[in-house]
């Protein structure tokens, strides 16, 4: 899978785990071809798994959080209104954005910026304009339902 098209294929799910297993797909298990035994780090394709994740961690249409079991979460741009409709019915911290950056020793350094810190005022005004039943249906199209802090 190419960088590009791993962004289509956040585009296509709007809601996609990096590695884990969950109730939506997993970007890992999908350029594995299957379900990985251990850490993604060490299986075959784990070079390519991690230039694509790092490509899609590093598009301004896909926001990095913990949403779905606590584990790091894609979720493409179209979905932020609806996630930011029903906002709080999800553990804060779950919707804070996470990247991690590189120290001048090498070293990386997670970092976030909470919620709704990150928010483009354009998505909290399509926010407002949204229903809870329309941003509810969006994310559960998606695999997330907004009345429990996991995915379904």
């Amino acid at each position: 899978m190419t960088p590009k098209q791993g962004l289509a294929f956040v585009k296509r799910h709007g809601i996609v785990l990096q590695a884990a297993r969950g109730p939506v797909p997993s970007l890992a298990e999908t350029i594995a071809g299957g379900p990985i035994r251990g850490s993604w780090w060490a299986h075959p394709k784990g070079t390519e798994i991690y230039q694509v994740a790092d490509a899609i961690s590093e598009s301004p249409d896909v926001l990095v959080c913990k949403l779905v079991n606590g584990k790091v979460t894609f979720i493409h741009r179209r979905l932020w209104p609806a996630l930011v409709k029903l906002a709080p019915r999800f553990p804060r911290d779950r919707l804070a954005k996470i990247w991690e950056e590189h120290t001048e020793t090498g070293a990386h350094r997670s970092r976030s910026l909470p919620f709704p810190d990150w928010v483009p005022t354009s998505i909290v005004s399509d926010a407002e304009r949204l229903t809870e039943a329309a941003a509810e249906a969006l994310l559960a199209a998606s695999g997330v339902h907004a009345d429990s802090t996991r995915a379904s």
